[in-house]
């Protein structure tokens, strides 16, 4: 498809081609920053193995959010597959989940340093409920992304019904609530709890990276 192709009353629409490049350019990159977190501790001699245990927060929160990013990369991947065209506005919903991307390193650390030996019940607290909304925040985008192809299904791929495509816009709102209601859980209750309840969210959304399947997608009805 040309980038001077046009749909009327539409925005101009263009291929995923470069749309599915930098997206997948930032992922690349975000979990690269999780990486460079992981640094050998200051130890003495004969105490490296105590000084790798005391950063084990460190591991666990890089592995939380490396396993998030890694499923978000899975339902990107799996949302790309519903559509054949993109647009100057889905482009822009497009850069929107990508913000929420590049923002998780940073609550990583938080949840890190909050978990360490150093760190108080009540920076667990916050940390985990910084988490939970850095994580709640990222379904806005997803639904805005489901809503507008609802609204444009001239962007959809052969054979994608628009119904399957209005179900996948329950996903985000079961998460932005259940990640809410895991960052209270994590405050006002114990910050392990709102740890754990954020662990289960992200196998929720693997389980769910390949949309929900009410049967298999479907042809478009005969106009």
């Amino acid at each position: 498809m040309s980038e001077s192709e046009t749909k009327s009353g539409t925005s101009p629409v263009s291929g995923i081609g470069r749309m599915t490049g930098f997206s997948d350019g930032v992922f690349a990159i975000v979990i690269t920053l999780l990486v460079i977190e992981l640094r050998v501790p200051e130890h003495r001699p004969g105490e490296l193995l105590s000084a790798l245990l005391e950063q084990a927060s460190v591991y666990l929160a890089f592995l939380l959010s490396f396993g998030y990013v890694g499923v978000i990369w899975l339902n990107h991947h799996s949302v790309l597959r519903l559509i054949r065209a993109t647009t100057i506005g889905l482009n822009w919903i497009n850069l929107w989940l990508l913000l929420g991307i590049v923002i998780i390193p940073f609550p990583t650390m938080v949840l890190a340093d909050a978990f360490a030996h150093a760190g108080t019940d009540g920076d667990r607290r916050v940390a985990v409920l910084l988490y939970a909304l850095a994580a709640a925040s990222m379904s806005a985008p997803w639904l805005a992304f489901f809503g507008y192809l609802r609204r444009h299904p001239s962007l959809l791929a052969e054979g994608v019904d628009e119904d399957y495509v209005s179900a996948q816009r329950i996903r985000p709102v079961v998460g932005m609530a259940l990640y809410l209601i895991t960052g209270a859980l994590g405050w006002f209750v114990s910050p392990v709890l709102g740890l754990l309840g954020i662990g289960v969210m992200i196998i929720f959304h693997s389980l769910t990276s390949g949309g929900l399947r009410f049967g298999r997608w479907r042809r478009r009805r005969p106009a």
